[in-house]
């Protein structure tokens, strides 16, 4: 062989290696199996969420390592990038843990369901998620905010809060006054939770963040001791709460909450409280984001549908370009080895403008038609 075709085949090689990796990527989507990136290795983005922005979706989570010790944060929110929903590139890591012991986000923390959104008025990419402080188990419950030029960051680390201390419920039209909080006589045990962190904030555990047609944006999060969600307006930055929030079903213990908007209505979908264990979704529907909201079951259909088919409800993700097509995005935890935890992703269907979710072992984005 001549030296110079030698080194030609030498130099082609790399891009042979990709592009056979590329093309080892799956082309469709295979609930709870291995998803591998550019690079052939496991996505590691776990609790996410999605933004997309001129083309190319951004996928947001939870960098886990092997073992119980991955269900803590020691490196920080991944990030990848995609063009089609399929194949996903690693972008990196968008917010690094921290190495001052000062720091609310020091390696050791908890970082959870990190979640991003853009804001068109300060150019800037807002990170939110739920952040519990270094060896303080869950106690803290508490929001973290980070923010970034790029969407891939990296992100700076701005602060830590319970939100809307000091302020009281907004009550959309339709609750009755006999719910309204009394904070001199709480009525009941949950009402008591929220008096008695009214002056210094309400807690905030799983969590998702939801930009309105009008672009206004919300933060939605478990409180109460995850006795009740909690739906807050953010200000035009999106870096700070109003103080206008609404409580959703007080003292029905909902977390994992994820929403979407479709033909002028609101749907969030959410878990019970069962720990790393699955359980049976649940389906609230609303005509205004502060609701009222209304209980209206399980979305789940088929076998597994009592257990959402072993995964809990992260993001609702609208696929850009087709009319009413949003897939359900949950994880599949591995407490023991949460480096192992899986994705479930499926289409939603709409049965008399009810969504409805049944298990594929695979599928792809022709399910929603043109």
């Amino acid at each position: 062989m001549k030296a110079t075709k030698l080194v030609q085949i030498l130099v082609l090689l790399p891009y042979v290696f990709i592009l056979s990796n590329v093309n080892a990527q799956q082309q469709t989507f295979e609930p709870a199996a291995i998803w591998k990136d550019n690079n052939g290795i496991h996505i590691n983005a776990h609790g996410g969420g999605v933004l997309y922005q001129k083309g190319t979706y951004y996928w947001f989570g939870e960098h886990k390592v092997e073992g119980s010790k991955g269900n803590t944060a020691q490196v920080g929110v991944h990030c990848y990038t995609s063009k089609d929903l399929y194949h996903w590139k690693d972008a990196g890591i968008a917010l690094s843990v921290s190495d001052d012991p000062e720091s609310d986000i020091v390696r050791g923390c908890i970082i959870e369901r990190p979640k991003v959104i853009y804001n068109k008025r300060t150019r800037k990419y807002v990170m939110w998620f739920h952040l519990e402080l270094k060896d303080k188990g869950y106690w803290a419950a508490r929001a973290g905010l980070a923010t970034a030029d790029r969407p891939t960051g990296p992100y700076t680390f701005i602060k830590s809060l319970r939100p809307n201390a000091g302020k009281m419920p907004f009550y959309p039209s339709g609750i009755p006054v006999a719910e309204h909080i009394n904070v001199e006589k709480p009525a009941n045990n949950t009402d008591s939770i929220f008096c008695r962190d009214w002056k210094g904030g309400q807690m905030c555990r799983d969590m998702t963040l939801y930009v309105d047609d009008d672009g206004k944006a919300y933060h939605i999060f478990s409180s109460e001791e995850n006795m009740t969600l909690h739906i807050a307006e953010l200000d035009k930055s999106y870096t700070s709460h109003t103080g206008k929030f609404s409580r959703v079903y007080p003292g029905f213990q909902t977390e994992a909450p994820a929403i979407f908007k479709r033909n002028g209505k609101y749907y969030m979908i959410g878990s019970a409280c069962t720990g790393w264990a699955p359980n049976a979704a649940r389906l609230f529907v609303a005509s205004s984001i502060y609701g009222p909201w209304k209980y209206e079951g399980n979305p789940c259909q088929g076998e597994g549908a009592g257990l959402t088919y072993g995964g809990q409800s992260t993001f609702i993700l609208p696929v850009a370009g087709k009319k009413n097509a949003f897939i359900f995005m949950a994880d599949k935890w591995q407490p023991k080895n949460a480096i192992d935890g899986r994705y479930i992703w499926l289409p939603i269907t709409f049965k008399a403008e009810k969504p409805e979710l049944s298990w594929a072992d695979s599928w792809t984005l022709n399910s929603f038609g043109s």
